[in-house]
């Protein structure tokens, strides 16, 4: 049975769409100029014009009736028909790149079974943000035909999108929706009114979609950046409207500003945990710089789960919170307890990464444990990755951080095999003051041993030779510095890895610790510089 707000929405629908078919009348262009503050790559356009449309890793071609369903990923469709990619063609900045722009923008208002994703909230408002943002590029010279077509279009996404607030989804999508919505208000007075209607939206979300210390809920860093590039692309809305951005969007905004700076690593890039690449420093200098304030400030994460410790040139972050609730889990992985280290700008230990426009097969495996610097428990994932979210998981994460003479401490355990081996894992790592040496244990707290595998997934560009005690593993950075892993208890080895933090996978190596059920279910391990 439809719930009262349910029916409420299908009510709104129905007269928006009601709306949109007596209207006649569009304005025959934005009362005001706006224009996306982020900038395109035009490698990416050239691809575009190509016909080609590269995201996440992935490509999808592009031939006549790309915009009715197909078999690609549902954020790769997501992304095809969100038109964010028009800043790819305006970097690009030819003739040949503005005119695929409007014959791609043709094809979609002429597509009359448009795929259902391309209708949804967050895709809508994607939209509308996209073709306003850029119109000066793509529609501003364009034919009459062509321009009417496209205000017309762009009122009756608006109105539609307005009929369905509040829309169903709570994550970071619901904020896309509303940025969308408050483009068009503020650059079609027709639609000025919905402006309150959504700050009424805005402030609930706000308040739903971010812990205490800043971080977003989604406990992504790729989603993270996201989300603070709507909610800075929404305060400058709302200022070229001339009025005063709410204080709950100001607040929100610098501490999530803070956030983002301490999930940064060295090199600019961000931390690979739960859907994330290492992005663009470049992006993430001009996000930061956009949302503006409290500029050298890093915010302590604790309430997110997502902890840091730095000494000297060394900086470790590590996942040790409970997995993003129902509904916020979109790009969750079973990673729980994993961890990367830097070193300034060279990267070390590090997760594998994402690939959530991928196929299934691949965007599974790098969700999973194996492809975390973590520890699993007989080849089982400690949750279950599901194509939306997670299934089973962790239900208790336990974390503190201390600081004491010498060093500083994150002490931590979670319970994701609780329920299918009886199985608790504690981890134990410190970094010393000099941050030339990382200390770690991890132990298997269970009635019956474990076998485990502790993995230790290094950044493509380091290298690793086991040394001839077969104690230890040297790894080199391209910028000559040394470290050894040494580990007591279980055997160690190097084998082949992966990587998905970048643009183009990579071929990379792990260190692997392999644990018997008949040997110590307590590993104690050491990275030292030398």
């Amino acid at each position: 049975m439809n719930q009262p707000g349910q029916l409420g929405r299908n009510a709104r629908s129905l007269l928006a769409r009601l709306q949109n078919l007596r209207s006649r009348n569009a304005p025959d262009a934005p009362a005001l100029s706006l224009r996306d503050p982020w900038p395109g790559e035009p490698g990416r356009g050239a691809r575009l014009v190509k016909a080609e449309l590269e995201f996440g890793g992935a490509v999808l071609p592009m031939p006549p009736g790309v915009f009715r369903p197909t078999s690609a990923t549902a954020i790769l469709r997501a992304h095809l028909h969100g038109f964010t990619w028009l800043r790819d063609l305006r970097a690009l900045g030819t003739d040949a790149a503005r005119t695929r722009a409007r014959t791609l923008v043709s094809e979609f208002m002429d597509t009359e079974a448009l795929e259902p994703i391309g209708l949804t909230p967050d895709v809508t408002g994607a939209r509308l943000a996209a073709w306003l943002g850029h119109y000066d590029f793509f529609a501003a010279s364009a034919d009459d035909d062509f321009r009417q077509r496209l205000m017309s279009r762009l009122v009756m996404d608006a109105r539609s999108l307005s009929a369905i607030l509040p829309v169903e989804v709570r994550d970071g999508r619901a904020l896309t929706a509303l940025k969308g919505l408050a483009a068009a208000a503020v650059a079609m007075p027709e639609h000025v009114g919905n402006l309150p209607r959504v700050l009424r939206f805005l402030t609930p979300a706000l308040e739903g979609q971010f812990f205490a210390d800043g971080c977003h809920i989604e406990r992504s860093p790729a989603a993270h950046l996201a989300a603070l590039q709507d909610l800075t692309e929404f305060r400058a809305l709302l200022q070229a409207r001339g009025g005063e951005p709410p204080a709950e969007l100001l607040g929100a905004i610098e501490k999530a500003a803070a956030a983002l700076r301490a999930l940064r690593h060295g090199d600019g890039g961000l931390a690979l945990f739960n859907g994330s690449k290492e992005e663009v420093p470049s992006l993430i200098d001009l996000v930061l710089a956009q949302a503006g304030r409290a500029r050298g400030i890093i915010a302590p994460l604790k309430s997110s789960g997502l902890y840091r410790m730095s000494a000297a040139k060394a900086l470790l972050l590590m996942d040790a919170g409970l997995p993003a609730p129902a509904g916020f889990d979109r790009f969750a992985h079973a990673g729980t307890l994993g961890f990367e280290f830097s070193w300034g700008k060279e990267r070390l230990i590090t997760n594998c990464g994402a690939a959530p426009a991928s196929a299934a097969e691949w965007g599974t495996a790098l969700r999973s444990t194996a492809a975390h610097s973590t520890l699993s428990i007989a080849d089982v994932s400690s949750a279950e990755v599901r194509e939306q979210g997670l299934g089973r998981k962790p239900t208790e994460v336990h974390a503190e951080r201390q600081d004491i003479a010498g060093g500083q401490w994150i002490e931590a355990s979670h319970n994701g095999w609780a329920k299918l081996f009886g199985a608790i894992h504690h981890r134990r790592i410190g970094l010393a003051d000099s941050g030339e040496e990382l200390l770690g244990e991890d132990l298997i707290e269970a009635e019956q041993p474990q076998p485990f595998t502790i993995r230790f997934h290094l950044h493509p560009n380091v290298t690793a030779m086991v040394q001839q005690d077969n104690e230890a593993v040297l790894l080199r950075t391209p910028g000559g510095l040394g470290f050894r892993l040494r580990a007591e208890g279980a055997p160690i080895s190097v084998e082949e890895s992966v990587y998905f933090g970048q643009a183009e996978p990579r071929r990379a190596e792990q260190v692997v610790l392999a644990g018997h059920q008949d040997g110590p279910q307590h590993i104690k391990w050491s990275i030292t510089k030398v």
